[in-house]
């Protein structure tokens, strides 16, 4: 008797899972949801409001995350740049320490570690004159420097993509450190946290 119940058992277990296929289900609960219809991004179609199913960005938007750049990649705008522009983060030792970092990723290839223009590119003829950064025919300033670093100059490119404003700002304090150490000026007094 317990044989003949497990064999009648397998048997309907057998048949139940045969006729199962999945990518048929028996039963559709929700159709809709399963089959759905495509509607292009920006097509026309009845049912939408103001015949679009989605919404047209406003002209002033701003993407999440993006300060905007006031001055323009031209003479004018780098002149601008390098009198009005002043570097409003804290001259401390984390930030000058992130500027260094970030300084040896992506700048000490080309202008070198102290700053001279005699990185490993220069040294190596793939790049020819960087100039150093106590060059008296540049004298570069806060300004100047995240202007460059933001548009790009001759062969450098930009690194606005590679760098947020916080990153690009402390470069710039690294680099104005280089600078005056070529120079010879007095080292700079860190500001405390409270100011």
């Amino acid at each position: 008797m317990r044989s003949l119940f497990t064999i009648v058992l397998l048997s309907l277990s057998f048949t139940l899972v045969s006729c199962f296929d999945k990518s048929k289900p028996n039963y559709q609960y929700f159709p809709n949801m399963y089959e759905s219809l495509p509607y292009d991004t920006y097509g026309e179609y009845d049912i939408f409001p103001e015949e679009q199913s989605a919404l047209l960005l406003d002209d002033r938007t701003i993407s999440r995350g993006f300060t905007p750049y006031d001055y323009e990649d031209s003479s004018e705008g780098y002149s601008a740049a390098k009198s009005d522009l002043k570097n409003e983060m804290s001259y401390t030792q984390e930030n000058l320490a992130e500027g260094k970092q970030l300084y040896t990723i992506y700048c000490a290839t080309c202008h070198g570690d102290k700053g001279d223009g005699k990185g490993y590119l220069v040294e190596r003829e793939k790049i020819l004159g960087v100039p150093s950064y106590d060059d008296q025919g540049r004298a570069i300033t806060e300004g100047s420097v995240y202007h460059v670093m933001w548009h790009g100059i001759n062969t450098m490119g930009s690194y606005a993509s590679q760098m947020n404003n916080s990153e690009l700002w402390a470069v710039t304090h690294y680099v104005m450190q280089l600078k005056d150490d070529l120079e010879g000026n007095e080292p700079r007094e860190f500001e405390t946290e409270s100011e």
